[in-house]
């Protein structure tokens, strides 16, 4: 019996030692972010002139979510990729793009949404003159604004792409193929 209870208390300790790490963070009350501006005040710039302002940051629902508005001033985009974990959603609000979710390709203008499943390829690529804008949703959040974050604080720079394939790893995604580059300018 004595042999019994210390198991117990072995494999309860951790627990109750860890329990405040165990406590979920999330925001308890509304947030309201205004146009053209970023959640904390510090946009992300990367991909050749896209700026993206943080909406609902993964820290808001405890990485269930993560939302940003993208602002693009180039055409082009991304390359092929997908996510291990993450299902990714964009809603034009201004300009149009090109998608490419799995064999499947879409033209979007402003109001119109894309779905993109995780584990399927995607790539979108901005089609029209003059500034686009788009939400981009990730749910979960996973690692997505962390990994915008370190492009934006120039970490790829100097990187192979040896390296930034394995920076993408960490931060749960796969480059699988080019950017849609016929239309990149």
């Amino acid at each position: 019996m004595k042999q019994l209870l210390a198991v117990g208390s072995l494999i309860s300790m951790p627990f109750v030692l860890g329990a405040k790490n165990l406590i979920k963070k999330r925001v308890d009350k509304g947030i309201k972010v205004d146009a053209g501006k970023d959640r904390f005040g510090q946009e992300i710039s990367l991909l050749e002139g896209d700026k993206f302002y943080c909406k609902v940051s993964t820290s808001d629902t405890d990485g269930d979510l993560y939302i940003f508005e993208s602002t693009r001033d180039k055409k082009g985009g991304t390359s092929f990729h997908y996510h291990y974990d993450q299902d990714e959603w964009w809603y034009i609000i201004e300009g149009e793009f090109l998608f490419k979710v799995g064999d499947e390709t879409f033209t979007a203008k402003a109001g119109d949404s894309v779905f993109g499943p995780r584990m399927v390829p995607h790539a979108f690529s901005k089609t029209s003159e003059g500034i686009a804008k788009m939400l981009i949703g990730f749910q979960p959040a996973g690692k997505m604004e962390e990994y915008f974050k370190k492009i934006s604080a120039g970490v790829t720079k100097n990187m192979s792409e040896e390296e930034r394939n394995n920076l993408r790893k960490e931060h749960g995604l796969v480059a699988v193929g080019p950017a849609l580059n016929y239309l990149k300018k």
